[in-house]
């Protein structure tokens, strides 16, 4: 299990910026205390922690002015790349940025990191010349919008709000909105005012439809991921319900959660999967779903 924290005892801080110094300035030979500036004294500063306490990945947030915040410092351990431990920080800095009033928030990347941060909505604003300098950093920027609240793959998650709204129209009657993708998690909402019933609580049948689309979300997001065409199908699904709904209705699935094969769609075969969704009603779990699913592959291309 993992967590995003801020950084406050002596221990913490220095597993914060022994990270640092170990990714970002030991590879070129830079002393302790290298991996420090002015700035560490009034910026945001977010750790990703393990278990056991450890430090995972790091990245801090301070303002060049009142309305352009910037993020420095981003390291992922190396035994723990490719988790979505950057992308954790990504959203945790991004919300210090936008809650202390934050236009837009200006990020410096080189070459091999340049990829990851146009997946998290980032776009070139000013374009390094790394043919002289191979060395020498893009600066990227992204402007705050409704849009790109989401942080991983906006464009996707836009795309695939539009499909729910042209194609299933039960999720535009529910007020059901897609509110994170962080390429491992995937969290929708609806509106309890659209789906309450006698009791004044969110009807079963409702739930049940928030579970299902939140799987069904994740599955469409995860076709792109991996470059696979498909189509979505439940084959089966239950639902367990725990508590009743009486707040903002949340639905949470995780790519951990999935199983199953999505490798059978490369020789043009059907892939069936399993995946559960937890339903929230604001922060508490009142309901589980459990569906299986079936990729429809499709044959035209194989």
């Amino acid at each position: 299990m993992y967590k995003v924290i801020t950084p406050e005892t002596e221990q913490q801080l220095q597993k914060y910026y022994h990270l640092r110094w170990r990714v970002l300035r030991e590879p070129f030979q830079r002393p302790l205390g290298s991996e420090q500036d002015a700035y560490d004294q009034v910026g945001h500063h977010r750790m990703v922690i393990n278990e056991a306490g450890e430090a995972v990945a790091v990245g801090r947030l301070h303002f060049n002015s009142p309305e352009e915040a910037q993020i420095r410092f981003m390291a992922v351990a190396p035994e723990y790349r490719g988790e979505g431990h950057g992308v954790a920080i990504i959203y945790a800095l991004e919300l210090a940025a936008r809650n202390d009033g934050a236009q837009h928030v200006v990020i410096n990347s080189r070459d091999n990191t340049i990829g990851f941060y146009k997946k998290c909505g980032y776009q070139v604003a000013e374009e390094a010349d790394t043919v002289n300098n191979p060395m020498a950093e893009h600066q990227l920027r992204k402007s705050f919008s409704e849009k790109n609240r989401i942080i991983y793959r906006p464009e996707w998650c836009a795309e695939l709000q539009q499909t729910w709204q042209q194609e299933i129209p039960i999720s535009d009657a529910m007020g059901i909105k897609i509110q994170q993708y962080t390429g491992r998690m995937f969290e929708t909402r609806a509106v309890l005012s659209r789906n309450i019933n006698v009791h004044g609580t969110m009807f079963a049948g409702s739930i049940y439809s928030l579970g299902t689309l939140t799987c069904w979300g994740l599955l469409h997001l995860q076709l792109l991921e991996r470059g696979l065409d498909g189509s979505v199908v439940l084959g089966d699904g239950n639902i367990h319900y725990h508590k009743p709904v009486t707040q903002e209705p949340r639905g949470i699935a995780r790519l951990s959660d999935v199983t199953g094969d999505f490798s059978a769609l490369k020789e043009g075969k059907n892939a069936r999967l399993m995946l559960k969704s937890q339903i929230l009603d604001d922060e508490q779990p009142v309901a589980e779903f459990t569906g299986r699913f079936v990729i429809l592959a499709n044959r035209d291309k194989k």
